[in-house]
Parts: structure tokens; sequence; C-alpha cells
């Protein structure tokens, strides 16, 4: 499972990484984020996690953290997206963390994206199996001699630097955080037209929403799936730009 989030880039001492690392375990509980890999792929076991993480340099990002268990894979890490390639001209943090597709991580996997969003102060975010993620990723339209269209039939979408505003949610998935301004922007809730999606989705602690598309995880193999996610879409226009393009 796939899990990222687009928040406002980090300045000076912030504080929202180390709050996001607890957060996650929070949310899921179990799975300790006590290892880092190096540049070279070196697994390193930290024996003090958090003062680790308060010796690093983190203007620019969070480093990798992970679990120790191979077979339930989870990590997080965050990274910054320049002015010149995000959504109106302004920097953004972008979170990434990955639960494994188990019970227990679809089971936590709300919790953990509405955790992760809200502590990092997020206009949007997504928590997608990967391999619908990758079909998902490919609607963006990142040049103006690409003219592959995008799979499944999916709508072409812009590149995140081409849309007005970071308030805009750039995708669908699965599980889809919209903060309230992002909810606004996009016009969610509408009770006549939305009631479906509200019965999936919940109000957050800051006026956000976590809106779920399907009662199980998103498969585009499965025709409903895939139909729910096209609706979801015609719904919403301003997803994506494509109300501009």
């Amino acid at each position: 499972m796939t899990l990222i989030v687009y928040a406002p880039a980090l300045v000076g001492d912030d504080s929202r990484p180390v709050a996001v690392v607890h957060e996650m375990e929070r949310a899921f509980p179990g799975p300790r984020l006590g290892w880092t890999t190096s540049l070279d792929g070196q697994r390193t076991l930290l024996a003090n996690r958090d003062a680790w993480l308060a010796q690093q340099r983190m203007d620019r990002e969070l480093p990798l953290l992970r679990n120790g268990d191979e077979r339930a894979f989870v990590s997080v890490y965050g990274t910054e997206s320049p002015a010149t390639g995000s959504p109106g001209g302004r920097a953004q943090l972008e979170i990434h963390a990955k639960l494994p597709l188990s019970p227990e991580g679809i089971a936590a996997a709300a919790d953990v994206l509405e955790a992760v969003a809200e502590t990092a102060r997020a206009y949007w975010g997504h928590a997608t199996p990967s391999k619908a993620s990758l079909d998902i990723a490919r609607q963006t339209k990142n040049r103006p001699d690409d003219l592959e269209p995008p799979p499944r039939g999916l709508p072409m979408i812009k590149s995140p630097g081409a849309m007005r505003s970071p308030e805009i949610p750039h995708r669908l998935g699965w599980l889809n955080y919209w903060s309230g301004a992002a909810a606004e922007t996009i016009g969610f809730p509408d009770p006549a037209r939305d009631a479906e999606l509200l019965s999936r989705s919940r109000r957050t602690a800051t006026g956000g929403w976590v809106v779920q598309l399907t009662d199980a995880p998103l498969d585009l193999d499965n025709p409903a799936h895939l139909d729910a996610l096209k609706r979801a879409y015609e719904r919403f226009p301003e997803i994506g730009g494509r109300s501009t393009l």
C-alpha cells in the first residue's frame, strides 16, 4: 500500500517530521520505525531513534525510517518538491509511506492516512494499493508532446507544476484525504450528489475528510472498482486541473 500526502514545505526548526513518525506509529501500533537505510543500501538499527532524528537537518526532508520486518514492510520518508514543479509555484513537503497490503495494514490504512496528513498539515493525500497507484500515476501529462492516452480509459490530468493551487488534489486514490480547503475547492460534500461517498467518509478533527472510494482496496482489474474511480473523476472535474484543461 502506497501512502503519500502533500503539505506546506518545511521551514526552520519544523517539528512536523518527528511528529509524523510518532503519529504513524500510534495509528498503526506494532511496527517500530527504528531502522534507516544509507545511500549505499546498508540497513542500520538506530539505538535511540528520536535522538538520531533530533540530530538530523530536516529543513528539506525526513530521512527514511522503516521497521525491521521484510514480510510486513512499513516505511516513511519525506522530501521537498521544489516550487518550479509544484502547484501554484509553491514548494511542498511530500511524505511517502508504505504499509503492508495485509489485513492489519488494510484495517489501519485510513487511520494512518489521517494521522500523517493531519500532523503534516497536508493539503491532500491518498493511500492506494501500489498496483493501482501505478496506473493512476500514468494519468499525468507531463510534457506537451506526451500523446499516449492514460491507461484503462482514465482521464488525463495536468502535471503538478501546471496546476494553479496546492489545495486542488492532483489525483484520486482508494483512501483520499482532503483538507477542509481542498474539499471546499472541489465542492465536497454535496449531500444530494455524494450520498454514496459520504457513506464511506469521515470528518477529521481539523475539518478535513477521509473519503474511501470502494469497500475493498482499489483493484483496477475489477470492473466495478474501475467504474467507481471513473465516476469519482466525473464528479470532481477540478481534481487534476481538468476543469481548466
